[in-house]
């Protein structure tokens, strides 16, 4: 591996120098060396005249070869092709462009700039910000060529180059039913379900997971039989840190609930003489019955269980999380006053642009310590991490979901509020969506950062720009015409 730069107009001075002991205040706050020595070729220099333009390019070469990256959408960046005006809609727009690549044939998603390559589920999730944008196309493309990946109602948790073995996810298979069906409303059912997925349609592929749900995968997910929910292994979420367990969810985990009542009730549509409409109704009984918790007046984040144990006799913990409100926004939970109830709940999860995943004052009955190496990471009693920062194992992955606020779950509130209160929240729902200006304009300009402190001032923290995060607040201000 190499790298190439030039310059168009210009040249380069030849002057080697090393400069010692670079201070990295970011790395040091991740717990990681915070200085480095770093080493310069020389420099570029070029006289610029008003109106005159000088592009400077880099390039990586792949065993001495060019291979650049093919990046969608438009690569200019001369001051002309500009407009005047940014709206938060074209912002996010192009924003999300910058994660939709081409490697070979395959048409995939770099998840998150600077760390994350290929992931199954942030895919799924940001073809619906792709179909609501308009790149139809381009997302049948990536769901026929994901459906051939598809074996036995799993598909890829990551791809490492042509490696696809990696199927430890209970959600990115729903998802992947769910944007099919967004596409379906763009491109019609014929074109979408009949296309080709090396050998089977896509039909055939969404009827393949749910039946795969039922009979049960080979990496340990099943339908409980007795409630018709969806046993999930412990980090098969996206709350999926493992190192330790930082949010053990094993059992049913609520959104992965919410996420199978909607592929139930895409596939009955699809399979109307199967079983489908039958486990739908069981399912959306079973999730009121075994989630909703009276006294806190909001739904369970998860019924901890072991191992394919029913969902009767599992634990429902009293966490107050935000994944609940895919059972609002993906219609399995209805229930008018228990769905405000549930707004009001995780409305104190809200911080400008994100959504904590734990609430800061937890007090739960559902207590689990967190151990590594016979230490105690975490305060049973207590949970709740309000800042990202620190060594990795110790620091940072006890506190990714337990109370650090993401960007991609945050519009899911906004949905939600316009679904309970109608186009009477809409306006309410756009200035949600307009924060979007504010971080459009920090850290990574143009893009959205991952995750942010659940403390106060909220600083941006992991992936400097990330895809799901961006094609969510999209897929939201399209809907809300913005």
């Amino acid at each position: 591996p190499g790298l190439v730069v030039r310059i168009s107009e210009g040249a380069f001075v030849h002057e080697p120098e090393w400069h010692y002991m670079v201070g990295h205040p970011v790395d040091a706050e991740r717990g990681q060396d915070g200085s480095s020595d770093l080493y310069s070729p020389g420099w570029f220099t070029a006289t610029i005249e008003g109106g005159d333009s000088t592009v400077l390019e880099a390039e990586c070469l792949c065993r001495g070869e060019h291979v650049p990256e093919t990046l969608l959408g438009p690569a200019s960046t001369t001051r002309d092709d500009r407009p005047s005006i940014y709206t938060v809609r074209r912002a996010l727009s192009e924003a999300l462009r910058d994660f939709v690549v081409k490697r070979d044939d395959l048409m995939t998603v770099i998840a998150g700039y600077p760390w994350f390559l290929d992931w199954g589920r942030d895919t799924f999730i940001l073809l619906r910000g792709m179909i609501a944008d308009g790149m139809t196309s381009e997302s049948l493309g990536i769901v026929r060529k994901f459906g051939e990946f598809e074996q036995g109602g799993t598909l890829p948790n990551m791809i490492s180059g042509k490696d696809a073995s990696n199927r430890d996810t209970s959600d990115a298979q729903l998802w992947y039913a769910v944007a099919v069906k967004d596409l379906i409303g763009k491109l019609g059912a014929e074109t979408v379900l009949e296309a080709d997925c090396g050998g089977r349609t896509v039909r055939d592929v969404i009827l393949s997971i749910a039946n795969g749900y039922v009979s049960g995968t080979a990496n340990g997910i099943k339908m409980d039989p007795e409630s018709a929910l969806v046993y999930s292994p412990s980090h098969y979420t996206w709350m999926d840190t493992n190192h330790p367990a930082g949010t053990p969810r094993a059992g049913y985990p609520v959104e992965i609930q919410a996420l199978w009542i909607a592929t139930l009730g895409f596939v009955a549509e699809l399979d109307e003489g199967g079983p489908w409409s039958g486990l739908l109704s069981m399912a959306r009984q079973s999730l009121e019955k075994y989630f909703w918790l009276e006294d806190k007046r909001f739904l369970s984040d998860c019924l901890h269980s072991e191992t394919f144990g029913p969902a009767a006799r599992a634990v429902a913990d009293d966490h107050l999380r935000c994944n609940q409100l895919f059972a609002l926004t993906l219609g399995g939970f209805d229930d008018p006053a228990k769905c405000r109830d549930i707004l009001r709940a995780t409305e104190k999860l809200l911080v400008p642009g994100g959504i904590r995943t734990l609430d800061s004052l937890c007090e739960t009955k559902y207590r689990l310590p967190i151990y590594k190496d016979g230490r105690l990471l975490n305060d049973p009693d207590r949970p709740y991490w309000g800042r990202y920062e620190g060594d990795e194992d110790t620091r940072r992955k006890p506190s990714y979901h337990n109370g650090t606020a993401w960007t991609w779950p945050y519009p899911s509130f906004a949905e939600a509020l316009v679904i309970v209160h109608g186009e009477s929240a809409k306006s309410a729902a756009r200035a949600l969506i307009g924060v979007a200006a504010d971080l459009l304009e920090e850290d990574c300009i143009g893009h959205l950062p991952e995750i942010m402190d659940g403390d106060a001032p909220h600083k941006g923290r992991g992936c400097d720009a990330q895809a799901w995060g961006a094609s969510e607040f999209l897929r939201l201000a399209v809907l809300l015409g913005m």
